[in-house]
């Protein structure tokens, strides 16, 4: 799968030698951020609950309910579309870890 274009709005906030923070709005259910593949390990931090619909390279999709403030953590190399499931407008800032501190 090669990197492809979606309707989730990718805002970048920091974009510096040691992390990238950016924010993934999703403004109505069925906005996708397209199909692409992590180069760094990254964490999520979702501004408000919501489930995502996770979209594998295999065709699985795997429904992930998400919390205001939960955050998790994925490595490098997750190759995905990630999907609103929700009814409504959902949002998450992913932090990529781009160097070791």
């Amino acid at each position: 799968m090669g990197e492809a274009q979606g309707t989730a709005i990718a805002t970048v906030q920091v974009d510096s030698d040691v992390v990238r923070v950016t924010r993934w709005d999703f403004p109505v259910k069925g906005a996708n951020t397209g199909w692409h593949r992590h180069a760094y390990d990254y964490v999520v931090v979702p501004m408000m609950d919501g489930t995502l619909a996770i979209k594998g390279a295999d065709g699985t999709v795997t429904q992930a309910p998400l919390k205001a403030g939960v955050s998790y953590a994925r490595p490098a190399g997750v190759e995905h579309d990630v999907i609103n499931d929700t009814d409504g407008p959902m949002a998450f800032v992913e932090i990529e870890v781009l160097r070791g501190g």
